[in-house]
């Protein structure tokens, strides 16, 4: 069991948190809704309840950090998330976004590079009840080739370009989302896979990750 509680003072910063969101631009109802329903301060106990449901990146363990909460809604709208489909995530991390993506109705197969943080997090999010999430200890710069093709990919950290294994691990039709730039600041990239060969991308705003580190990244 977790010694954790979600009381009434938690859900109702989350409906700010919410509120907060929808005021910033998150459209997706589908996505507001799972940030409503998944326990942030659950992710990051070290910090006050106030703390974890500001719109704000905070420090995990390994030097790692949580994604600013509009961060993971831009992101997760970008997927288009439906019910059943395949995610692969690169950079677990605390665990936040793939339990978003799971509350959305994805499979999710998470790769982490950390093996403090692999181990943490994949443990908790099977105490969570999170039986929808594989996570893997690995290089997500590269992917996940057993699993591969997903319907979707989404990178939570900064890379120099798009890791060419990550679009051949995408399916036609599939969606990847990517921070891509230099070291201090990225634009966000979507690229949509027509063929083998074609692909769509388009950058859109500018967001601050840190580094993919990995074999087709920094």
């Amino acid at each position: 069991m977790i010694p954790l509680k979600d009381s009434y003072k938690h859900k109702g910063l989350r409906k700010v948190l919410v509120k907060t969101l929808r005021e910033k631009g998150i459209k997706d109802e589908s996505v507001l809704e799972a940030i409503g329903r998944v326990p942030r301060h659950f992710f990051i106990q070290k910090y006050t309840a106030e703390k974890a449901y500001e719109d704000t990146a905070l420090q995990i363990d390994a030097g790692q950090t949580i994604s600013q909460p509009f961060t993971v809604a831009y992101q997760t709208e970008l997927l288009n998330v439906r019910p059943g489909i395949t995610v692969l995530e690169i950079g677990t991390g605390s665990g936040y976004q793939a339990a978003i993506l799971a509350e959305m109705g994805a499979k999710v197969y998470t790769i982490e590079r950390q093996e403090e943080l692999y181990r943490k997090t994949s443990r908790f999010l099977a105490e969570m009840g999170y039986s929808s999430i594989q996570c893997f200890l690995g290089d997500g710069s590269i992917g996940l080739k057993t699993h591969a093709p997903f319907d979707r990919i989404i990178v939570t950290a900064g890379a120099p370009s798009v890791p060419q294994p990550l679009l051949k691990q995408l399916r036609k039709g599939g969606t990847l989302v990517i921070p891509v730039g230099d070291e201090k600041v990225q634009k966000m990239i979507t690229v949509l896979k027509i063929s083998e060969k074609e692909y769509e991308q388009i950058e859109l705003d500018a967001f601050k990750f840190v580094p993919l580190i990995g074999e087709s990244a920094w």
